[in-house]
């Protein structure tokens, strides 16, 4: 299977990198990838990379939880335990960002338990997803008709309120093609709402090679504060504020002790998990370094 190589860095476009840190692929291949780190503006990203024809097979795998609803195992029943819960305060969010209800669009969406939620809530939403399996239980969830990407035709033209990327911009491979398309797709007041790992957090040091949330090579990039900013002021947008998501250290933890013990440590999972979320706490929006982080971004 052939490999693309970036020769430029996909924020400020410079051709300079080193190698950051390589990693396994424990989920599908087991092959290992390199995550390069930009001399100039220390952007992360996985380099080389399979393509975005390829890349697909790298996706074919019982254990990739958000593409399906059975709860088989003790990471999946996790995962699906706390769920209800997470979808709830995300609901929280956005009703706090626009308290009128509006058009929503889920990039992304799985198998559609979010957008269900916002429906129920009272948005008038969408859903894009490109996992056919994934996508026809989010139909049959939502009863909406779910687009397979952002350049459907039927999204030609539409503007949205709200924006939501719950861990997916990591995955795309046209970065900044995307962004441009958020840009054009968002109304003037509107809101994007992404969530992605975050590679400075407490958990990703403890663990280094064996951090679950690197996810090579399905993660093409891996978001700090800084390049997240960078990124989007690129795009003409701001990063308004900051929202932690305090279960993923816990569940991220449990990956990496799987991947790096071969069995999951609930003891080490636990107590890296607390350690993480504690040395990530902050008053400030802007201080936050927790195992994945939310930030919500409006236009310059």
């Amino acid at each position: 299977m052939s490999l693309e190589i970036l020769k430029s860095c996909p924020v400020c476009q410079s051709n300079s990198f080193n190698n950051y840190l390589n990693v396994e692929d424990y989920t599908v291949s087991r092959k290992e990838f390199t995550i390069q780190q930009c001399n100039a503006c220390y952007f992360l990203f996985t380099n080389p990379r399979p393509d975005i024809e390829e890349i697909g097979a790298y996706y074919k795998s019982q254990e990739y939880i958000s593409h399906h609803d059975e709860a088989k195992d003790l990471m999946s029943k996790m995962y699906t335990s706390v769920r209800n819960y997470t979808i709830s305060q995300k609901i929280k969010l956005i009703n706090n960002l626009y308290p009128k209800p509006g058009s929503l669009l889920d990039i992304g969406c799985g198998t559609g338990n979010f957008l269900q939620a916002t429906k129920q809530a009272g948005w008038k939403i969408t859903g894009t997803e490109p996992d056919s399996e994934a996508r026809k239980v989010a139909g049959d969830r939502v009863g909406e008709a779910i687009q397979e990407s952002i350049n459907s035709p039927e999204l030609s033209g539409r503007k949205f309120d709200i924006i939501t990327m719950w861990h997916v911009l990591e995955h795309v491979h046209l970065l900044n093609e995307t962004i441009d398309w958020l840009s054009e797709h968002l109304t003037s007041e509107g809101k994007i709402i992404i969530a992605v790992p975050n590679p400075q957090s407490a958990d990703a040091a403890h663990y280094r090679r064996f951090w679950a949330a690197y996810d090579v090579p399905r993660h093409l990039y891996h978001f700090t504060k800084d390049s997240m900013a960078l990124l989007m002021k690129k795009h003409g947008f701001k990063i308004d504020t900051i929202h932690p998501m305090w279960f993923d250290s816990f569940y991220v933890s449990m990956l990496s002790t799987k991947y790096k013990s071969r069995k999951i440590d609930l003891l080490d999972s636990i107590k890296t998990g607390v350690l993480s979320n504690l040395k990530g706490k902050s008053s400030q929006s802007k201080d936050l370094n927790t195992s994945s982080l939310i930030y919500v971004i409006s236009k310059i």
